[in-house]
C-alpha cells in the first residue's frame, strides 16, 4: 500500500501514466484497424462478437506479457549478427510481423483491386473467411503490437502499475472505438483502401525497426494524420455533388 500511496502523490508517476496512456492508444489504433478490416469480412451477425474477441486477446496478451517484463526486456538483447547487422528476438519479431503485415494488406489491396480472379481452373470454391481464421491472424498481429507496446512501456517507466494501467484504459478505448470505426470503414469504401495504406505504412515502419532503423512516430502519424484529412475532404465535395445531383433532379 504505501508503494501504491507513493506512486498516488507523485506528480512525475502522473505524467508518465498520462503519456504511456497516450502512445499506448495511439499505438492501438494499427491494431484497431488491422481488427476492423479484417473482421468486416465476416457475416455481419459475427463481426461485433469477433471484434471483441479480438480486442480481449490484445488485452490478456498485454497482461501475459507485462508478467513476463523481466524476459520480454531480455529480447532486446542481440542473438543474431550479420556483417555490420545485429538481431535482437524482438527485431526478428517485429520484421516477421511486418512482413505479416505488408503480405496482408497487399492481398487485400489485390482483392480489391481485381475482385473477379477468372475462372478456376480446378473448378473449386474459394472457401468463405472464417472465424477461426481471422482470430488467428488478429492474434498473430495481437502478438506483435503487444511485444512493440510493452518494451515502449518498459522505455518511459518502471512501475508496473502504471505500466498495467496503461494497458487497460489503451484496451477499453479500443473496445468503445472499435464499432463505431468498423461500421465507418464499411460504409466508405474509399477509406478502406486508405486503412489498407496505412497497413503497408505500418509494416514497413516495423521491418525498418526490425533493421535498426527506428523511424520517429510523430512523422508517421503526422503523415496518417494528413491523409485522413485529405480523404475527409474528398468525402465532403462528393456528397456536395451528389447534393446538387439530387436537387437537380
Amino acid at each position: 500500500m504505501e508503494y501504491i500511496y507513493s506512486l498516488l502523490t507523485d506528480p512525475a508517476a502522473w505524467i508518465a501514466l498520462i503519456t504511456l496512456i497516450i502512445m499506448e492508444v495511439v499505438l492501438g489504433i494499427d491494431n484497431l484497424i488491422f481488427i476492423s478490416i479484417l473482421t468486416n469480412k465476416l457475416p455481419e451477425k459475427d463481426r461485433a462478437k469477433t471484434r471483441r474477441m479480438g480486442i480481449l486477446a490484445a488485452l490478456v496478451m498485454r497482461l501475459i506479457f507485462l508478467s513476463l517484463i523481466a524476459f520480454i526486456v531480455k529480447l532486446t538483447s542481440p542473438i543474431l549478427f550479420f556483417w555490420d547487422l545485429s538481431f535482437s528476438w524482438k527485431d526478428i519479431i517485429l520484421i516477421t510481423g511486418g512482413l505479416f503485415l505488408i503480405w496482408k494488406a497487399t492481398k487485400e489491396i489485390h482483392h480489391i483491386v481485381d475482385p473477379d480472379p477468372g475462372p478456376n481452373i480446378l473448378n473449386q470454391s474459394i472457401p468463405a473467411t472464417s472465424i477461426t481464421a481471422v482470430i488467428t491472424q488478429i492474434l498473430i498481429v495481437d502478438a506483435v503490437f503487444s511485444i512493440d507496446s510493452i518494451i515502449t512501456a518498459v522505455g518511459m517507466t518502471t512501475h508496473l502499475p502504471i505500466m498495467v494501467i496503461a494497458v487497460l484504459v489503451a484496451v477499453l478505448t479500443m473496445l468503445l472505438a472499435a464499432e463505431s470505426l468498423a461500421k465507418f470503414i464499411n460504409n466508405n469504401p474509399t477509406i478502406v483502401m486508405l486503412a489498407l495504406g496505412f497497413l503497408l505504412l505500418i509494416g514497413t515502419t516495423l521491418i525498418a525497426d526490425g533493421f535498426g532503423y527506428h523511424m520517429p512516430k510523430g512523422y508517421i502519424y503526422t503523415a496518417m494524420a494528413f491523409s485522413i484529412l485529405i480523404e475527409g475532404l474528398n468525402m465532403l465535395s462528393r456528397r456536395a455533388r451528389q447534393s446538387k445531383l439530387k436537387s437537380k433532379d
